[in-house]
């Protein structure tokens, strides 16, 4: 079993065996999740928004702002189809 001191400014290092095992790399976040009887359990936090960015490829023209925004007022006017 993986043991770690807390220092007197709170923080701890994960043993390495822990970190491998969680897939963890210097910068990686962790969330501490508290069960029902009060234990913790660590996880890796995983995804961002940012790590989306690229990987959707839009090949049609560019749109701009004010037709966003046209799209948008139909939406929520209750007036867009599927063929808008």
């Amino acid at each position: 079993m993986a043991t770690a001191a807390v220092t007197s400014k709170g923080q701890i290092t994960i043993p390495l065996e822990v970190r491998k095992k969680l897939g963890l790399k210097p910068g990686d976040r962790v969330r501490f999740i508290e069960g029902e009887n009060g234990e913790f359990v660590i996880k890796p936090k995983t995804g961002s928004i940012m790590d989306m960015e690229g990987i959707v490829h839009w090949t049609g023209k560019p749109v701009t702002i004010e037709e966003m925004n046209e799209t948008i007022a139909k939406g929520w006017a209750g007036e867009l189809t599927y063929e808008d």
